[in-house]
């Protein structure tokens, strides 16, 4: 169905005024039509999709509901907000998704003033949503808020945190959880709306406030009344704990019934203090091939609607992700002290087979990366070799537990760091540009980072055999095709590798993704050529050699220049009284957006003409600046 088919309701959708505007009756079509939508635009670039087919009615019931923008709608993630963005005057972008220039992958308030706060990590909307709840009360505004979190970030201490703050505040707010891990029973199905119509009606909210008034003036009776309301309430509704954190549960009701939502939302909506909604949906919902594997198709590539058929790209060797998988599997084997840790990243952490050949050796602990780094920490303290495999963006939310809990007692913690880089289409919530910085100024820490596939392997062996903490940070996809070697062997810490000796005067100390980057450029000027190899600790003495033999150095890295490797270098420098010209290439200080990651390595000028260019630039300034200095 196109977007302007002849009598389409969805075509007719601008703004929420709109949607509102409509009888509730033609709100089940609107919503076939708007889930069609999305499978047939998705498919033609890919992104988002199982977790937003479940998301359809509860966007629709939403913002026919609450007077959206004014009142405030946070979604947590942004993977379940595609139908909010297409009945939010976005639907002619979609197809633009996660694409240079585009609509951005998650809810950001510089995109629209309905995304009333910008998401990227889990488990941040209650907590955002209880600040402008506060915000409302002190300035005497009016507006509903209302946060939507999924049941996979309700395993996030964050959420609690804000749940137990929430419930002892006097404030409107509506927190609804969107599970889609479970179905719905008949019994529950049925049972379960007509307590959500009951309880949130106005007679019995009426008399539970009014009893309330009344029995607080004899305590004992009241506490007596109260855990007998929660505990009759629990035997029905699985609320008691939201009720004993001070929320008003209720649910759950069917999240695809939109004449459920629509009724119980307009009843909640008037109700005042903490509300909890419980609304149980499918994902991938009205699309057979996600609802069958809503894993696979939670953020599928292009493919074809009509036969669900992924156009597959070409292979090209084993991503970064799956040398980590093979490697750890392989230390499993030679060594039963070696354990694997993800914080709900099974797939894109290439520990799919790990799982299945180790079972007993794989936890996932949810998304809930403190929790995963102090786990390894344990692990660590009573002769396990424990393997945290987290997205570099991730590993900020355990930077605490990184520091305190593992490298303080300086524990054996390998941190296999994945998307560490640029990663595209995910945009600025998830570019990995920041861990260089905040890893090597943490004591006892090692840090690595490889050059290509095979480097990989041989620095995450080398991280196992270590008695102190260390991290291999790789980049998302596939390297440059070197083959990797079954052989494992341990690297010398600390200590770079030459790959071309320049006669120019000028030198490049590469980190990382940066040396096949940096190898045309140093072959176009004759320049000498280092694979740095360690951020931490550098290789000192070569970097005091390349200072004593050349005229100038570049050094370049996929991370941010302020407190990068780069600045790892000129504090080296400056400690042994050397004043050669250095030039720092890396990722600017502001925040890359989304595009391709080719566009995103073009857009901060690491892509090899872009190094060239800046490379030529300032070698031209000194190249015939200084004499070659005495050896």
């Amino acid at each position: 169905m196109g977007e302007d088919a002849e009598g389409s309701l969805l075509a007719g959708i601008e703004a929420p005024a709109d949607l509102r505007a409509l009888p509730r009756g033609e709100l089940r079509p609107l919503a076939d039509q708007l889930r069609r939508y999305l499978v047939e635009t998705v498919g033609q670039m890919g992104g988002h999709l199982a977790a937003g087919l479940g998301t359809v009615e509860l966007a629709v019931a939403l913002h026919y509901v609450f007077d959206t923008p004014y009142d405030r709608l946070i979604w947590d993630v942004g993977h379940q907000a595609y139908p909010h963005k297409v009945l939010t005057g976005r639907r002619r972008r979609l197809s633009s998704i996660k694409q240079r220039g585009g609509l951005a992958p998650f809810p950001a308030r510089a995109e629209s003033v309905y995304d009333s706060f910008g998401v990227g990590h889990s488990s941040t909307s209650i907590s955002a949503a209880l600040g402008m709840a506060i915000a409302n009360r002190l300035t005497g505004n009016d507006r509903r808020v209302v946060a939507v979190i999924g049941d996979g970030a309700m395993s996030a201490g964050l959420a609690w945190e804000a749940l137990n703050h929430a419930g002892s505040m006097d404030v409107d707010l509506l927190v609804v959880l969107n599970d889609n891990d479970m179905s719905i029973s008949e019994n529950v199905g049925a049972l379960s709306k007509y307590f959500a119509r009951l309880l949130s009606g106005h007679t019995y909210s009426h008399l539970r406030e009014g009893g309330k008034k009344v029995l607080r003036r004899m305590p004992a009776v009241w506490e007596l009344a109260r855990r007998s309301e929660v505990h009759a309430k629990g035997m029905v509704l699985p609320g008691a704990l939201f009720e004993e954190m001070g929320f008003n549960y209720i649910g759950p009701i069917d999240g695809h019934d939109l004449d459920a939502l629509v009724a119980t939302l307009g009843n909640m909506r008037r109700l005042p203090g903490p509300q909890f909604l419980h609304v149980v949906t499918q994902k991938g919902k009205g699309y057979a091939p996600a609802e069958a594997d809503p894993i696979k198709w939670h953020g599928p590539g292009p493919y074809d609607p009509a036969s669900g058929t992924l156009f597959k790209e070409k292979s090209a060797g084993p991503t970064y992700s799956q040398v980590f998988g093979e490697w750890l599997c392989d230390m499993a084997e030679l060594d039963a002290r070696f354990v694997g840790i993800t914080p709900a990243m099974r797939e894109g952490s290439g520990l799919v087979e790990f799982e299945q050949r180790f079972p007993e050796r794989y936890f996932d602990v949810a998304i809930a990366e403190q929790h995963a780094v102090t786990l390894a920490a344990g692990l660590a303290c009573d002769g396990m070799r424990p393997v945290v495999a987290i997205y570099s963006t991730f590993l900020q939310r355990g930077y605490d537990q990184l520091i305190h809990d593992v490298a303080l007692q300086r524990l054996p913690v390998v941190f296999a760091v994945d998307r560490a880089g640029l990663v595209g289409g995910d945009g600025a919530t998830h570019q990995g540009v920041f861990d260089l910085s905040f890893l090597r100024c943490v004591p006892n820490m090692v840090v690595m980072a490889p050059a290509d596939e095979n480097e990989c392997r041989q620095m995450l062996y080398t991280a196992g055999q270590l008695d102190q903490p260390a991290a291999v940070r790789y980049p998302r996809g596939r390297g440059p095709g070197v083959a990797v070697e079954r052989t494992m062997r341990a690297l010398p810490v600390g200590r770079a590798e030459l790959r071309r000796q320049g006669a120019s005067g000028l030198a490049l100390l590469a980190f990382g993704t940066m040396v096949g980057a940096a190898t045309p450029v140093a072959e176009a000027l004759d320049a000498t050529l280092v694979n740095m190899r360690f951020v931490k600790p550098l290789d000192e003495a070569l970097v005091a050699e390349v200072a004593a033999q050349h005229r100038a150095i570049v050094t370049l890295e996929e991370n941010a220049v302020a407190g990068g490797a780069g600045s790892a270098v000129l504090e080296q420098l400056q400690r042994i009284g050397s004043v050669i010209p250095v030039l720092q290439l890396g990722v600017p200080d502001g925040f890359i957006e989304h595009g391709s990651r080719e566009d995103n390595l073009a857009g901060a000028g690491l892509d090899s003409p872009g190094l060239r260019a800046a490379i030529e630039h300032f070698w031209r300034g000194h190249a015939v600046a200084r004499a070659v200095p005495a050896g």
